[in-house]
Formats: structure tokens, sequence, C-alpha cells
């Protein structure tokens, strides 16, 4: 049996199974129950967040022929099987990114004049609508203005402000938020119950913060590291599947900037290299355990950084992975951004 990633196997069915967009799924449910669905809406947010599923679910929704009372498709129906599997005449994925001419877009007004073939109604899905042209933009004005009775338009975007506000006014819009780390941790381990896998609990949650809110990186960090490990998923695996430091090295790093220590900085700095580590990943690590640091002393505990040097430090590291993220040499300016943390002109002489 071909083998599917976890993403697509465990794919939201149900506006209710979508992860920590609980804003969005009420309020589309109550569209639903009470029949006063838009003919258009506009999914934005970051990548990963359930954009383009939520339009799924609500092209199925909508066609649905015995949906629950709650407005959820039934999911067993003929019309909910045929868009579930793609096959449906009359519910339509667009990528903006490959079709974003006017040509595509005068295709799609022509198109939508047609009554459905299968469905009750004909659902154009536009994903990264952003990217279309001004002249395509232009030609779905025109549709998005004076739709038939039996097309929805659904759109996703990560760049709403890229979408024209004539657009945009003509939509029903839904902002995606980052999903909290705590949601993706019992996500996951409810993903590791449902494939017959045991994990750490430490394990999950460096997945969870590494997935930076995006469910979809979270799910395939893990089908990543499931992949890669044997019985029980520990912290060692992931840390070596994501090529994260060993945290007594963080540590160590932490102790030479505080010390104004430049040299032990820059051997540091080479046995990252001749590792061949992701340098922003080390500093982004080096970030957190700095935050983390300056919380612990907030409250009040006894911590290797006090208050000012944490401080200091986040603003400097901060201003460095700015250039890091750019830098055609992250060697060097990793090695920049933490000798000027380290502030070596305060070091004795």
């Amino acid at each position: 049996m071909e083998y599917m990633a976890l993403y697509r196997k465990y794919r939201p069915t149900r506006l209710s199974d979508l992860v920590g967009q609980e804003h969005v799924a009420k309020t589309l449910l109550n569209a639903l129950s009470n029949q006063r669905v838009a003919h258009a809406y506009i999914f934005t947010g970051p990548r990963g967040t359930g954009k383009t599923s939520a339009a799924l679910i609500m092209s199925r929704a909508v066609n649905c022929l015995t949906p629950t009372a709650e407005g959820e498709p039934c999911g067993q129906c003929s019309a909910c099987q045929r868009i579930l599997h793609g096959t449906s005449m009359d519910v339509m994925e667009i990528d903006a990114a490959s079709n974003r001419g006017i040509n595509e877009m005068r295709d799609l007004r022509d198109g939508v004049k047609y009554l459905p073939a299968q469905e009750k109604r004909k659902v154009y899905i536009i994903d990264e609508v952003h990217m279309l042209t001004t002249e395509a933009f232009n030609a779905l004005l025109k549709t998005l203005e004076e739709p038939p009775e039996h097309v929805m338009f659904m759109l996703a975007t990560t760049e709403p402000h890229k979408v024209p506000t004539t657009i945009l006014s003509r939509c029903q819009r839904f902002d995606f938020h980052r999903i909290g780390q705590q949601q993706l941790f019992d996500h996951l381990q409810h993903l590791v119950q449902l494939e017959g896998r045991t994990a750490d609990e430490a394990a999950l949650r460096l997945i969870a913060r590494r997935a930076e809110g995006g469910l979809r990186d979270a799910v395939s960090l893990l089908d990543q590291c499931l992949v890669a490990s044997e019985g029980n998923l520990s912290q060692k695996t992931i840390s070596g599947v994501l090529g994260i430091v060993d945290e007594r090295f963080i540590m160590a790093m932490a102790e030479a900037i505080a010390a104004h220590d430049g040299l032990r900085i820059i051997k540091g700095v080479e046995l990252l290299a001749s590792e061949g580590r992701d340098m922003r990943l080390f500093l982004q690590q080096l970030l957190e355990f700095v935050r983390e640091q300056l919380l612990l002393n907030m409250s009040g505990q006894k911590t290797m950084l006090n208050r000012q040097q944490a401080l200091q430090i986040l603003r400097d590291l901060v201003d460095g992975d700015q250039r890091l993220r750019f830098s055609l040499t992250p060697r060097l300016t990793l090695e920049l951004a933490l000798l000027q943390a380290a502030h070596l002109e305060n070091a004795a002489m």
C-alpha cells in the first residue's frame, strides 16, 4: 500500500476538527446551520494553519446531501465522497502561484455561467490568491461583484495586504491564527496514539516549539521523526533529526557571552561549522535559552544570567538573527552577532 504523509492522512474533515481555529469553525457552522452562507470567503493567516482544509470542508458542507444538524458535512454521501477524493467536476482548486494570469481568470469567469454538473453548487478554491496579477484581479472582480447563485468562491492567502481592497470588500474575511504550543502538543500526542507509537513528552514539546505555530509543519516534523526512529520517540532522536544543538552547548555559549570570552565564542562557532550545523537554528535556540533565563529571573529564581545581562544579550541577538536571515556568510555573521552580544570592550584588559 502506498505510504501517505501524516498531514494528508489526518487532514481535518469537519470544521470542528480544525485545531486552534475555534473562532472560524463556530462562525462558519452558524452560517451553515442558519443557511446564511456567503458567496465569497477569504481565509488569511500563516502557512499550515488550516486555510485550505477549511475551504475544502466548506465545499463539502454546501454540497452535502445529508448534513448534520450543526451544518457539518456527513462525509458519507456521494457528493462528500467525490469532493473528498478530488473527483468532483464542480469543486475546482486553483493554485494562483502557477495560474496567475488574466487568461486563467477569464476561463474561470466563463465557466461560472454554467450550472453545476454533479453538485448543488460550484466551488472555486483559489490558493495563494495574492499571487494573481493586477489584470487577473480585475477579471476576478467582475465575477465577485455579480456571482451566479450556484457559485461560491473560497480564497486563501498568507499575505492579505497584497490583495486589492476591492476584492477583500466583497468577501467575508476570516483570520487564521498561529496555534499555541499546548494545542500543538495535544494534537501531536493524539496522532502518535493513532499511529500506535509512543513518544516522550519532552520530544513532542520540542516538535511543537520548532513548528512555530504551524500545524502542518508540526505534523510533518513528527512524520519525519517517526520514520527515523524505531520504538519510542525520544528527545535525543528528534534533536538528531532536526539538527538541534545539545542544551549543554547552548549553556556554555551563553556563559561565554556573559563572561565576554571571545575566544570561547569563536571556537564554539568553529565547532558548529565543523559539524555542519544550521547557524540560524543554533541562534534561535540560544535566544530561547536566554529568554527562559529572563523569565526565571523575573519570577524570583536564581539564574545563570542576571536580568540586565539577559535583556542586553536578547537585544543584540535579535538584531543578529535579522542579519543572519539574509546573510551569504552565515558563520561570519553568527560570530559577529555573538561577539557583539559579548561586549568585549567591557571585558578586563
